[in-house]
């Protein structure tokens, strides 16, 4: 269902495979994950989920790091034919950082503050931006919102093309990643669909895996 979203950042940031692994849960629900890495970017960690109705993409792009760049976010839910939500979204790894770049401003100038009001999950302002991009519709209206999609990754790709960042002290992801660990509802989710064991591990290594550094 999120092939066209997917495909589009693979290639737009030339990623390439460094792992894949999945899963079978109950009711024959499947878990596929991968990892991609490219010259500017320590890692791109994929999970898709599809069980029925649902289908669910997840990937954060994590930068090389000395550039002071956030990562490149997304959550592409659909659990039924009226119930998608899309997210996406450039996330500082430091906390309540006011990061601004002139660049993103003028490409992306119009999503500033521009979100929908009745998802109050995410916290513009505290690793999550003031551009984050949250909208509600069906799966009907998924192709409507590519072209925004789009936009960000083209925007995140001409911040490492200008930069170029090549460190790789990952311990600069480490309270991110605790952040969203501490945030993120996916564990119960998975726990329904895969078992508690699998899913308390691949959280925490596989997900969120700098949170133990």
């Amino acid at each position: 269902m999120w092939s066209d979203y997917s495909d589009y950042l693979y290639h737009t940031l030339n990623l390439n495979v460094v792992d894949v692994g999945h899963a079978l849960g109950k009711n024959d629900a499947v878990l596929g994950s991968a990892v991609y890495s490219g010259d500017h970017i320590i890692k791109s960690r994929a999970t898709v989920i599809e069980d029925g109705d649902t289908h669910i993409y997840n990937n954060i792009v994590y930068p090389k790091t000395g550039q002071n760049l956030p990562c490149l976010g997304m959550d592409l839910m659909c659990f039924f034919e009226k119930k998608v939500i899309i997210v996406f979204d450039f996330q500082h790894p430091t906390p309540h950082f006011d990061w601004y770049n002139p660049f993103m401003t003028c490409h992306l100038g119009e999503m500033l503050d521009n979100t929908s009001k009745d998802i109050r999950f995410f916290e513009p302002g505290n690793h999550f931006s003031r551009y984050i991009y949250v909208r509600k519709c069906t799966a009907s209206e998924v192709p409507d919102h590519l072209e925004y999609f789009k936009k960000y990754v083209d925007v995140y790709k001409r911040l490492l093309d200008t930069t170029k960042p090549t460190g790789e002290d990952t311990s600069v992801y480490k309270e991110f990643d605790k952040y969203m660990l501490d945030l993120d509802p996916v564990g119960g989710f998975m726990e329904s669909k895969f078992g508690k064991e699998f899913s308390h591990d691949y959280v925490r290594n596989f997900l969120f895996s700098y949170c133990d550094l």
